[in-house]
């Protein structure tokens, strides 16, 4: 079983076991929405389905914005709209998932977190992406895969933590809680902001940059780096107590791996991250 990070040879191997597994290429563009698709199509690991972030790993239209579990520009969608999803393109509790991007782990970790959320374990990252997978001498197809039968996945109990809005309000300043901001410095510091309607971060927000994780070859740094780093980071701060955002909680999830795979714990996500916090003018807003 592998939580946390998969090698492309691992997942060759993998593939040829025969074992029940299932790949999701994640591949996205925020800016330009149909791009991730059109990725895919040109090439993607033979098998893998394809998991499109506005329409399978986020709540959008009325009825399921309604029963989204979080706020922002990418709310969660209910677990059970989530189980359905995956029973539909024939995944199950018995597989092993891998999922990958070809974007440094922007997307992909999305899918990583919420099938932990929906209590399934046996969930990986490829690690390095698509690129590490061709580098590797891995095999890609174009096109559409065929659609799978359809499975039954059943919802477990969580298996990470998700922290609401509310409660990030209710603990700003305070020592039980140290807030992580995957955003880019210029974005965090407030001198530009592309996308959401302020600038800025939460007070006393904490800044690494989902990029920090990854070496020169796009895989993860060693996890004796990561610890270093992220102590360093933290200072006299518990790792227990971390809370990982971003702009609309899809990139601070490498932090969060990151941090596991540095034996740090599996610490916890506010998925509404900036965008759902600077949606209320009264909630305070800082800068530099």
């Amino acid at each position: 079983m592998y939580t946390t990070l998969i090698s492309a040879a691992q997942l060759r191997s993998l593939l040829n076991s025969g074992a029940p597994c299932m790949v999701f290429d994640c591949s996205c563009d925020l800016m330009q929405p149909a791009l991730g698709r059109g990725q895919y199509r040109e090439a993607h690991v033979p098998g893998a389905v394809y998991a499109d972030l506005d329409t399978a790993l986020s709540a959008k239209g009325d009825r399921a914005v309604t029963l989204a579990q979080s706020g922002g520009r990418h709310p969660l969608p209910s677990r059970a709209n989530f189980a359905a999803w995956l029973g539909s393109v024939g995944f199950d509790n018995t597989m092993q998932a891998v999922v990958y991007d070809r974007q440094g782990v922007n997307y992909c970790g999305r899918l990583w977190w919420m099938l932990k959320w929906a209590g399934h374990e046996n969930v990986a990252v490829l690690d390095g992406g698509l690129q590490a997978w061709q580098a590797a001498g891995g095999r890609v197809v174009a096109g559409d895969e065929a659609p799978q039968p359809i499975a039954k996945f059943a919802l477990a109990p969580e298996r990470c933590a998700l922290v609401a809005i509310e409660t990030v309000a209710s603990q700003v300043g305070r020592v039980t809680q140290t807030l992580i901001d995957a955003r880019g410095a210029p974005r965090f510091r407030g001198e530009v902001e592309p996308i959401d309607p302020v600038a800025g971060h939460i007070p006393g927000a904490l800044n690494r940059p989902f990029t920090s994780n990854l070496g020169a070859d796009g895989t993860f740094k060693p996890a004796a780096v990561l610890r270093t780093e992220f102590l360093e980071l933290l200072g006299q701060r518990d790792p227990s107590t971390v809370v990982h955002h971003c702009g609309s909680g899809v990139s601070a999830v490498p932090n969060l791996l990151a941090m596991e795979i540095a034996g740090l714990g599996r610490t916890a996500l506010f998925a509404g991250s900036w965008s759902e916090w600077c949606s209320d003018p009264s909630r305070p807003v800082a800068q530099g």
